[in-house]
């Protein structure tokens, strides 16, 4: 399992690297509330993590309920594929915000 972390990038920006498990995406919820609070505009870059399974969709799917809470514009950029299709597969990818670029498509 490669250690997984949310790092700040520039002010709103941030990258999420790492293997997302039942395991690693607990202390990201806690990390999410952090993130929201500090920046009205939250912009997550996945291109980092690596594997991931349903875990990883549940923390995403927490980030935009905590960003929604506190007024928050969050954009997910660089979907991995396999989180790509566990949302397809359970009706969900519709809840994430996606952003325009290629790499972020769904399948």
């Amino acid at each position: 399992m490669i250690a997984v972390a949310l790092t700040a990038t520039g002010s709103g920006q941030y990258r999420l690297t790492g293997d997302l498990d039942f395991a690693s995406v607990v202390p990201l919820v806690l990390e999410g509330e952090r993130v929201f609070a500090a920046s009205p505009r939250v912009r997550i870059d996945l291109q980092g993590v690596g594997q991931a399974n349903s875990a990883g969709l549940a923390l995403l799917l927490e980030w935009v309920e905590q960003a929604k809470r506190r007024d928050r514009h969050l954009e997910l950029v660089n979907l991995p594929e396999s989180l790509a299709r566990i949302a397809t597969i359970t009706n969900t990818a519709s809840l994430l915000p996606l952003g325009t670029d290629a790499a972020t498509k769904l399948p």
